[in-house]
């Protein structure tokens, strides 16, 4: 995902793809960044409720970080924490480089989920001076391709913004938390779209649901990660398989054990 030096020779060798770091006490949880786009389009496929126009907003919301690809070439880290960065306090000026040069390879694409993306991305970023003109420059190409909309694709614009927010927060609870688990802060309560309240139940490490249901059909979730050292030593790869699910099926996994297991099973 970066392109980066490391503090020693060897650590350069390491090539990990990654922007989603979940930090463990021996390791590092490493998922790409556009792998959890595919991730939030799959949550965005089954919902119940089509968003329309149907194929450009699961476009978007599949590859709202395809601008993320370049940098997921290798993992950069932060010299000063000696931690992996993550997409929560990656450097800014070559975030957004990728984050413009991905809207302009979705705008030849498809203009529609072009403008979605750009939106997320203009929500995400802060005051800072460059990041106020990349906010600019957004604005730009979302007034250019709202005067190109019909009159539907422009009424459900915002709906089908909020829509990618949700998916992808769908996304990033699954990569950030531990299977099985709601712990990180941000997802705790739950979630909210359309003025209804969801809220994730994990009925076994590996099968979740939300209360109330909002999927057509249940469906499952195939996770790329690697695992790296604290040394920066590459452990290795594998991939998180899970099942989202419409009601309590009964009897699953039993939330214990090593939550290592779970991230290193495939089944």
């Amino acid at each position: 995902m970066f392109s980066w030096f490391g503090r020693t020779l060897w650590r350069t060798w390491v090539r990990v793809e990654a922007v989603i770091v979940r930090e463990k006490p021996d390791f590092y949880v490493i998922i790409r960044q556009h792998d959890h786009g595919l991730v939030s389009g799959e949550f965005a496929r089954h919902w119940a409720e089509k968003p329309r126009p149907l194929a450009s907003t699961l476009y978007a919301i599949a590859n709202h970080d395809a601008g993320w690809q370049g940098l997921d070439a290798s993992v950069r880290w932060n010299e000063e924490s000696g931690r992996p960065y993550s997409f929560t306090n990656y450097p800014t000026e070559p975030k957004l480089l990728a984050y413009t040069g991905g809207l302009d390879l979705l705008e030849a694409r498809d203009p529609y989920a072009a403008c979605l993306c750009s939106m997320h991305y203009a929500a995400l970023v802060g005051d800072s001076e460059v990041e106020a003109r990349f906010r600019e420059s957004e604005a730009g190409r979302q007034r250019k391709i709202k005067g190109t909309m019909n009159e539907e694709e422009l009424g459900n614009l915002e709906h089908n913004f909020r829509l990618l927010r949700l998916c992808d927060d769908l996304s990033l609870f699954v990569c950030l938390n531990e299977p099985g688990r709601n712990d990180h802060p941000w997802y705790r309560d739950g979630f909210e779209f359309g003025g209804a309240k969801f809220d994730p139940v994990w009925e076994d490490r590996r099968t979740l649901r939300l209360d109330p249901n909002p999927f057509s059909e249940p469906f499952g979730l195939a996770i790329p990660y690697t695992l790296v050292g604290r040394d920066g030593r590459d452990i290795g790869s594998n991939l998180l398989e899970l099942r989202v699910t419409l009601s309590n099926g009964g009897a699953g996994e039993a939330l214990s054990g090593d939550p290592r297991d779970a991230l290193e099973g495939t089944a």
